[in-house]
Protein backbone atom coordinates (compact mmCIF):
# COMPACT_ATOMS: atom_id res chain seq x y z
CA UNK A 1 0.00 0.00 0.00
CA UNK A 2 1.52 3.19 -0.64
CA UNK A 3 1.75 5.46 2.03
CA UNK A 4 -0.78 8.33 2.70
CA UNK A 5 0.16 12.09 2.58
CA UNK A 6 0.90 14.11 5.79
CA UNK A 7 -2.43 16.10 4.71
CA UNK A 8 -4.77 12.87 4.10
CA UNK A 9 -3.80 11.60 7.49
CA UNK A 10 -4.24 14.74 9.08
CA UNK A 11 -7.87 14.67 8.13
CA UNK A 12 -8.17 11.66 9.19
CA UNK A 13 -7.36 12.31 12.39
CA UNK A 14 -10.25 14.99 12.48
CA UNK A 15 -12.98 12.59 11.36
CA UNK A 16 -11.73 10.23 14.32
CA UNK A 17 -11.59 13.00 16.80
CA UNK A 18 -15.45 13.31 15.80
CA UNK A 19 -16.96 9.85 15.24
CA UNK A 20 -18.18 8.36 17.98
CA UNK A 21 -18.60 5.03 16.77
CA UNK A 22 -15.09 3.83 15.91
CA UNK A 23 -12.94 7.10 16.56
CA UNK A 24 -13.21 9.39 19.87
CA UNK A 25 -16.29 10.86 19.71
CA UNK A 26 -17.46 10.02 22.95
CA UNK A 27 -14.58 11.75 24.43
CA UNK A 28 -14.90 15.65 25.28
CA UNK A 29 -12.02 16.46 23.87
CA UNK A 30 -9.76 20.05 22.74
CA UNK A 31 -7.13 19.18 20.62
CA UNK A 32 -4.91 21.75 18.64
CA UNK A 33 -4.26 21.45 15.41
CA UNK A 34 -0.17 21.97 16.14
CA UNK A 35 -0.96 18.26 17.78
CA UNK A 36 -3.09 17.10 15.12
CA UNK A 37 0.05 18.54 12.59
CA UNK A 38 2.86 16.24 15.08
CA UNK A 39 0.96 13.19 14.97
CA UNK A 40 0.19 13.02 10.79
CA UNK A 41 4.07 14.34 10.27
CA UNK A 42 5.47 11.41 12.78
CA UNK A 43 3.40 8.68 11.26
CA UNK A 44 5.15 9.29 8.14
CA UNK A 45 2.49 8.10 5.66
CA UNK A 46 1.17 5.52 8.48
CA UNK A 47 -2.38 6.21 9.59
CA UNK A 48 -2.33 3.20 11.93
CA UNK A 49 0.40 4.63 13.59
CA UNK A 50 -1.41 8.17 13.35
CA UNK A 51 -4.50 7.16 14.89
CA UNK A 52 -2.78 4.49 17.52
CA UNK A 53 -0.50 7.54 18.63
CA UNK A 54 -3.95 9.69 19.60
CA UNK A 55 -5.68 7.09 20.92
CA UNK A 56 -2.78 6.90 23.90
CA UNK A 57 -2.49 10.45 24.23
CA UNK A 58 -6.16 10.73 25.10
CA UNK A 59 -6.07 7.72 26.78
CA UNK A 60 -3.50 8.97 28.94
CA UNK A 61 -4.40 12.64 29.79
CA UNK A 62 -7.21 13.34 32.51
CA UNK A 63 -9.84 15.81 32.10
CA UNK A 64 -9.56 19.55 33.00
CA UNK A 65 -11.50 21.33 34.84
CA UNK A 66 -13.82 21.96 32.69
CA UNK A 67 -14.28 18.18 31.55
CA UNK A 68 -11.73 18.39 28.23
CA UNK A 69 -8.92 16.76 27.55
CA UNK A 70 -6.88 18.61 26.38
CA UNK A 71 -4.28 17.54 23.67
CA UNK A 72 -1.59 19.93 22.69
CA UNK A 73 2.03 19.73 21.01
CA UNK A 74 3.65 18.78 24.35
CA UNK A 75 1.19 16.00 24.85
CA UNK A 76 1.55 14.80 21.48
CA UNK A 77 5.42 14.77 22.08
CA UNK A 78 5.09 12.91 24.72
CA UNK A 79 2.67 10.67 23.02
CA UNK A 80 5.10 9.78 19.96
CA UNK A 81 8.88 10.12 21.98
CA UNK A 82 11.80 9.50 19.78
CA UNK A 83 12.05 5.90 22.10
CA UNK A 84 9.47 4.87 20.00
CA UNK A 85 11.92 4.38 17.22
CA UNK A 86 14.11 1.71 19.78
CA UNK A 87 10.68 0.05 19.93
CA UNK A 88 10.40 -0.29 16.04
CA UNK A 89 14.21 -2.39 15.97
CA UNK A 90 12.34 -4.74 18.23
CA UNK A 91 9.43 -5.04 15.98
CA UNK A 92 6.81 -2.71 18.34
CA UNK A 93 5.76 0.87 18.60
CA UNK A 94 5.67 3.07 21.07
CA UNK A 95 2.16 3.35 21.12
CA UNK A 96 0.86 0.24 20.95
CA UNK A 97 2.97 -1.37 24.40
CA UNK A 98 2.24 1.80 26.53
CA UNK A 99 -1.85 1.58 25.02
CA UNK A 100 -1.63 -2.27 25.97
CA UNK A 101 0.22 -1.69 29.25
CA UNK A 102 -2.68 0.91 29.90
CA UNK A 103 -6.00 -1.56 29.28
CA UNK A 104 -3.79 -4.36 30.52
CA UNK A 105 -3.79 -2.49 33.77
CA UNK A 106 -7.73 -1.40 33.57
CA UNK A 107 -8.77 -5.21 32.37
CA UNK A 108 -6.80 -6.68 35.67
CA UNK A 109 -4.14 -8.77 33.92
CA UNK A 110 -0.80 -8.91 35.84
CA UNK A 111 0.73 -10.89 33.80
CA UNK A 112 0.37 -8.52 31.02
CA UNK A 113 1.02 -5.71 32.74
CA UNK A 114 4.31 -7.37 33.94
CA UNK A 115 4.99 -8.39 29.74
CA UNK A 116 4.69 -4.70 28.68
CA UNK A 117 6.50 -3.24 31.36
CA UNK A 118 9.38 -5.41 30.61
CA UNK A 119 9.16 -4.02 26.70
CA UNK A 120 8.88 -0.90 27.68
CA UNK A 121 12.36 -0.44 30.04
CA UNK A 122 14.02 -2.67 27.70
CA UNK A 123 13.40 -0.51 25.04
CA UNK A 124 14.56 2.00 27.31
CA UNK A 125 11.51 3.98 27.79
CA UNK A 126 11.96 6.95 30.08
CA UNK A 127 10.65 5.56 33.74
CA UNK A 128 8.88 8.81 34.66
CA UNK A 129 6.69 8.73 31.56
CA UNK A 130 5.79 5.28 32.47
CA UNK A 131 4.78 6.24 36.24
CA UNK A 132 2.64 9.45 35.46
CA UNK A 133 0.36 6.78 33.32
CA UNK A 134 0.73 4.58 36.35
CA UNK A 135 -0.77 7.56 38.46
CA UNK A 136 -3.23 8.40 35.92
CA UNK A 137 -5.10 5.36 35.92
CA UNK A 138 -4.74 4.54 39.76
CA UNK A 139 -7.40 7.92 39.58
CA UNK A 140 -8.91 6.87 36.84
CA UNK A 141 -9.27 3.14 36.72
CA UNK A 142 -9.11 1.99 40.70
CA UNK A 143 -10.15 5.34 42.21
CA UNK A 144 -12.48 4.88 45.47
CA UNK A 145 -12.87 1.30 44.88
CA UNK A 146 -9.20 1.52 46.43
CA UNK A 147 -7.97 4.83 47.05
CA UNK A 148 -4.98 3.18 48.27
CA UNK A 149 -3.80 2.68 44.38
CA UNK A 150 -3.39 6.21 44.13
CA UNK A 151 -0.98 6.39 47.16
CA UNK A 152 1.19 3.89 45.94
CA UNK A 153 1.41 5.04 42.42
CA UNK A 154 2.34 8.19 43.95
CA UNK A 155 5.00 6.76 46.26
CA UNK A 156 6.15 4.77 43.04
CA UNK A 157 6.77 8.01 41.18
CA UNK A 158 8.82 10.02 44.23
CA UNK A 159 10.70 6.81 45.05
CA UNK A 160 11.98 6.39 41.32
CA UNK A 161 13.34 9.90 41.63
CA UNK A 162 15.25 8.80 44.46
CA UNK A 163 16.96 5.86 42.75
CA UNK A 164 16.41 5.62 39.51
CA UNK A 165 17.00 2.33 37.46
CA UNK A 166 17.52 -0.51 37.93
CA UNK A 167 16.21 -0.65 41.40
CA UNK A 168 13.13 1.84 40.36
CA UNK A 169 11.55 -1.17 38.21
CA UNK A 170 10.56 -3.05 41.03
CA UNK A 171 8.72 0.37 42.51
CA UNK A 172 7.15 0.46 38.88
CA UNK A 173 5.67 -3.12 38.79
CA UNK A 174 4.65 -2.39 42.60
CA UNK A 175 2.29 0.02 41.33
CA UNK A 176 1.40 -1.47 38.13
CA UNK A 177 0.61 -4.90 39.72
CA UNK A 178 -1.34 -3.00 42.88
CA UNK A 179 -3.72 -1.38 39.86
CA UNK A 180 -3.90 -4.43 37.83
CA UNK A 181 -5.03 -6.45 41.11
CA UNK A 182 -7.21 -3.32 42.93
CA UNK A 183 -11.01 -3.79 42.66
CA UNK A 184 -12.13 -1.38 39.56
CA UNK A 185 -14.14 2.21 39.91
CA UNK A 186 -14.37 4.97 37.30
CA UNK A 187 -16.92 6.68 39.72
CA UNK A 188 -14.03 9.56 39.95
CA UNK A 189 -15.14 10.44 36.15
CA UNK A 190 -18.41 11.71 37.40
CA UNK A 191 -16.87 14.80 37.68
CA UNK A 192 -17.11 15.27 34.11
CA UNK A 193 -21.23 15.68 34.77
CA UNK A 194 -20.68 18.43 37.12
CA UNK A 195 -18.11 20.33 34.86
CA UNK A 196 -20.39 20.00 31.52
CA UNK A 197 -23.34 21.89 33.96
CA UNK A 198 -21.23 24.47 35.05
CA UNK A 199 -19.34 25.44 31.68
CA UNK A 200 -23.39 25.29 30.06
CA UNK A 201 -24.51 27.66 32.92
CA UNK A 202 -26.21 25.38 35.03
CA UNK A 203 -25.36 26.75 38.21
CA UNK A 204 -27.10 28.84 40.86
CA UNK A 205 -26.02 31.35 44.41
CA UNK A 206 -24.64 29.09 46.93
CA UNK A 207 -27.44 28.41 50.05
CA UNK A 208 -27.38 30.91 52.43
CA UNK A 209 -26.87 28.40 55.06
CA UNK A 210 -23.34 27.76 53.61
CA UNK A 211 -22.03 30.73 52.80
CA UNK A 212 -19.01 32.45 54.65
CA UNK A 213 -20.09 33.95 57.82
CA UNK A 214 -16.61 34.99 59.51
CA UNK A 215 -16.39 38.27 57.98
CA UNK A 216 -18.07 41.25 60.34
CA UNK A 217 -21.54 42.29 58.55
CA UNK A 218 -22.08 38.33 57.25
CA UNK A 219 -24.79 37.90 59.79
CA UNK A 220 -26.67 40.74 58.52
CA UNK A 221 -26.53 39.64 54.91
CA UNK A 222 -27.94 36.16 56.80
CA UNK A 223 -25.16 33.92 55.91
CA UNK A 224 -24.53 31.21 57.75
CA UNK A 225 -27.91 31.41 58.85
CA UNK A 226 -29.51 27.56 59.78
CA UNK A 227 -26.77 25.85 59.10
CA UNK A 228 -26.62 22.43 60.89
CA UNK A 229 -23.25 21.33 62.14
CA UNK A 230 -22.93 17.91 61.57
CA UNK A 231 -20.66 16.96 64.31
CA UNK A 232 -23.83 18.26 66.76
CA UNK A 233 -25.97 15.10 65.35
CA UNK A 234 -26.19 11.28 65.85
CA UNK A 235 -23.80 9.77 63.43
CA UNK A 236 -22.03 12.82 62.41
CA UNK A 237 -24.95 13.10 60.49
CA UNK A 238 -27.79 15.47 59.46
CA UNK A 239 -30.07 16.14 56.51
CA UNK A 240 -29.80 19.74 55.35
CA UNK A 241 -29.35 21.14 51.32
CA UNK A 242 -26.05 21.54 49.84
CA UNK A 243 -26.95 22.20 46.42
CA UNK A 244 -27.90 25.51 44.95
CA UNK A 245 -31.69 25.84 44.66
CA UNK A 246 -31.44 25.21 40.70
CA UNK A 247 -29.11 22.32 41.19
CA UNK A 248 -31.74 20.22 44.15
CA UNK A 249 -31.79 16.11 43.58
CA UNK A 250 -28.63 16.49 41.30
CA UNK A 251 -27.15 13.19 41.20
CA UNK A 252 -23.56 13.65 39.71
CA UNK A 253 -21.45 10.72 41.58
CA UNK A 254 -22.57 7.36 40.54
CA UNK A 255 -20.37 4.64 42.89
CA UNK A 256 -19.82 1.73 41.21
CA UNK A 257 -20.52 -0.74 44.39
CA UNK A 258 -16.93 -2.25 44.24
CA UNK A 259 -14.36 -2.01 46.59
CA UNK A 260 -14.79 0.98 49.09
CA UNK A 261 -17.20 3.03 46.24
CA UNK A 262 -20.11 2.01 47.84
CA UNK A 263 -21.50 5.96 48.06
CA UNK A 264 -22.87 7.48 51.31
CA UNK A 265 -25.39 5.49 53.20
CA UNK A 266 -27.84 7.56 55.17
Amino acid sequence: LEPLSKEDIFKLLQRAVKDPEKGLGNYRLQITTDALNHFAEAARGDARQALNGLELAVLSTLPDQDGYRVIDLSVAEESIQEKAIVYDKMGDQHYDVISAFIKSMRGSDPDAVLHYLARMLHAGEDPRFIARRIMIHAAEDVGLADPMALVVAQAAAKGLEMVGLPEGRLLLAEAALYIACAPKSNSVLSVDAAMADVQNGKYGAVPLHLRDASYPGAEKLGHGKGYLYPHDFENHYVEQDYLPEELRGTKYYQPSGMGKDIGFKK
